[in-house]
């Protein structure tokens, strides 16, 4: 099992209180990069309480919304079907520690459901959510001018990079994960790379992706093999942020979160040695704003009509670049891929961003998983999904064709209203409306 970098810290202060009070002292305050490499290993109850506040808990930019509030209309309650367990949605969340689910269906919520003493104005963190909106501003910059071409080389934004094994890696192959450099990212591995990244001390006032990969070797031909890096797009951020001039929180605001009509001010996350917000992760907001982010692609990454992201980003971002070792599922530019059309952002821990254009279907979900990842937990997130889709295609078959309704259970709690509050551990909102057309606003 992985040593806890916090217990491991702690063994060193204590070794080193005998020598020298105030060295101890000094030893006993983690750097920011090593507390925010803490969070892979903390424990649950840290996880569901913490993971709601990390705009708060370390260094962070707000990405502000505007006046404008694009308004998410109140569609029909949907029904899932319960598989012999009844209410299906309540066992899913509490076994899996979901701390909120929202589907948006042409545009409408169909479903709202909060938990882990979780609810509408609070942020949870999104994780690796982060990277499909880094590449998404990357489109956009693309779009705008700033960024000349995908097939750039690093170098061109980062020549810092010259003599690494990043020296003529692509804009492209890094939003694809193909660089070909060496790299672990196993979460559960305290030495692995992606616990380390973050690690050491500050160097010249470098990002520290930016020391820590200029060092590592390369392991296969650039473009030829898919290998998970989130240090890579900390890279893509730092792209982003020297070619539009602009941190990715600010460029985030005023490109995508104050003229689409985001409710609520997201965070993200600053690295502590050179300021930049890491593009791999960091990113906390709202869950409604996290489906409000999938509506967005759903409609083509078009506000008011015109297009903000570039054709040639819209031609692979979400469709299959690099093949994974998953079955029925590729990687586009940072964004999973499926082989019906539909597409995901995905974070360690439970998040995701679902979005099918086939059905008009978002999908958002917040959670603290007992685990990073495992296949146990990616089953049941996909059979959330799965479960979903089928009642849309329950709706749209002729009448004749439907189930019997009977043995299934509305699972559907509707949006919360004002002076409604949240209490108790697991307590989701439950109010019946019982008509469409209200406006959800959170």
């Amino acid at each position: 099992m992985p040593f806890n970098l916090a217990a491991r810290s702690l063994v060193f202060a204590i070794c080193l209180a005998a020598a020298s009070p105030a060295v101890a002292r000094e030893a006993t305050t983690p750097t920011i990069g090593e507390q925010r490499e803490a969070v892979l290993f903390w424990p649950q109850a840290q996880r569901e309480a913490e993971f709601r506040d990390m705009g708060a808990r370390f260094p962070s930019d707000r990405a502000q919304a505007g006046p404008h509030v694009r308004e998410l209309p109140e569609g029909e309650a949907l029904s899932l079907a319960d598989a012999g367990r009844a209410p299906w949605l309540d066992a899913y969340m509490a076994e899996h520690r979901i701390a909120g689910v929202m589907v948006l269906h042409k545009g409408r919520v169909r479903m709202q459901q909060y938990a882990l003493d979780f609810g509408p104005a609070q942020r949870w963190e999104s994780f690796s959510v982060a990277k499909s909106v880094t590449s998404v501003l990357l489109g956009i910059a693309l779009q705008q001018g700033h960024i000349a071409s995908l097939d750039d080389t690093l170098v061109t934004y980062i020549p810092e990079l010259a003599d690494s094994a990043y020296a003529d890696v692509t804009v492209q192959q890094l939003l694809t994960m193909t660089s070909g450099v060496k790299w672990n990212e196993d979460y559960a591995d305290d030495q692995s790379d992606v616990a380390q990244m973050y690690r050491g001390a500050c160097v010249d006032g470098k990002a520290h992706v930016l020391s820590y990969l200029a060092r590592l070797p390369r392991q296969w031909p650039a473009g030829s093999h898919w290998n998970y890096n989130t240090a890579e797009t900390d890279l893509l951020g730092i792209v982003v942020e020297r070619a539009t001039r602009r941190s990715l929180a600010s460029y985030l605001s005023d490109t995508i979160w104050k003229p689409y009509g985001m409710a609520a001010d997201a965070f993200w996350i600053r690295d502590e040695c050179d300021g930049s917000n890491t593009g791999g992760s960091g990113l906390s907001a709202t869950l409604a704003d996290y489906a409000r982010l999938g509506q967005f692609m759903l409609e083509g990454g078009r506000i008011d009509g015109e297009p903000v992201i570039a054709e040639a980003w819209l031609r692979g971002g979400t469709r299959e670049q690099a093949s994974t070792d998953a079955p029925e599922r590729g990687y586009g530019y940072l964004w999973w891929t499926d082989t019906d059309g539909s597409y995901a952002a995905v974070g360690i821990f439970g998040q995701m961003v679902y979005i099918d254009p086939a059905r008009e279907l978002v999908i958002a979900q917040v959670a603290a998983w007992p685990k990073a990842t495992s296949n146990e937990l990616v089953a049941a997130r996909r059979d959330l999904v799965n479960r979903v889709k089928q009642a849309i295609d329950a709706e749209q078959a002729p009448v004749d064709d439907r189930s019997s309704t009977s043995g299934r259970v509305d699972l559907v709690t509707q949006r919360p209203q004002a002076g409604d509050v949240a209490v108790g551990r697991d307590q989701v909102f439950q109010r019946q409306h019982g008509k469409r057309g209200r406006v959800f606003r959170q």
